[in-house]
C-alpha cells in the first residue's frame, strides 16, 4: 500500500498535477504521523489495516466536507472535496454491492452462528475480519439487526 501510495505521489508529481500530489502527500503524512504514534507504543510501522483505516477517515471527512459546502452553495470548495474523494478511493479496496452485502450478512450470520439481536456484535466483528475497508460499517449495521430480528 504504501508502494502503492509512493509511485502515485511519484506520477502527480511528474503531471504536474497538483490536486493528486496535495491529496497523496496528506495520506503520507497521515501514515508517518501514525507510524510516529506507534513507535511511542512500542509498536511497529503502521499496518496495512491502519492505512486504510486512516484513507477511510480521510474520506469520510471529505464527504462530510463536501455535504456542508454543498448545502451552503459553494460549489467550487464542494468540487475540491469530491476530486480528493475520487483519489483517496483509488487506493481502498472496492466496495461490495448491496447484494453482495446481504450475502456476506447472511455468511457472517451463519459462521458465528448467530441467534438473535443480542448477537449483532460478533456478526460486526466478524464482517470486519472478512471485508475490511469493504463495508461501511454504519450502514451495515441497520441491515444486520434486520437480518437478526427476522
Amino acid at each position: 500500500m504504501r508502494e502503492t501510495i509512493s509511485e502515485g505521489l511519484k506520477l502527480a508529481l511528474k503531471a504536474r498535477d497538483q490536486r493528486r500530489t496535495g491529496t497523496l502527500r496528506a495520506i503520507n503524512a497521515a501514515i508517518k504521523d501514525r507510524d510516529i504514534a506507534n513507535r511511542g507504543d512500542g509498536k511497529g510501522p503502521a499496518t496495512q489495516d491502519e492505512i486504510l483505516a486512516i484513507i477511510q477517515k480521510m474520506v469520510k471527512q471529505r464527504e462530510e466536507s463536501f455535504a456542508i459546502y454543498a448545502q451552503a452553495g459553494r460549489s467550487d470548495l464542494a468540487t475540491v472535496e469530491k476530486e480528493e474523494i475520487d483519489i483517496l478511493n483509488e487506493f481502498l479496496p472496492k466496495r461490495l454491492t448491496d447484494e453482495e452485502v446481504a450475502a456476506a450478512i447472511t455468511a457472517a450470520i451463519a459462521t458465528v452462528g448467530a441467534a438473535g439481536p443480542q448477537d449483532m456484535g460478533k456478526v460486526i466483528g466478524q464482517l470486519k475480519v472478512d471485508y475490511p475497508g469493504r463495508i461501511d460499517f454504519g450502514k451495515v449495521s441497520g441491515q444486520v439487526r434486520a437480518a437478526l430480528t427476522a
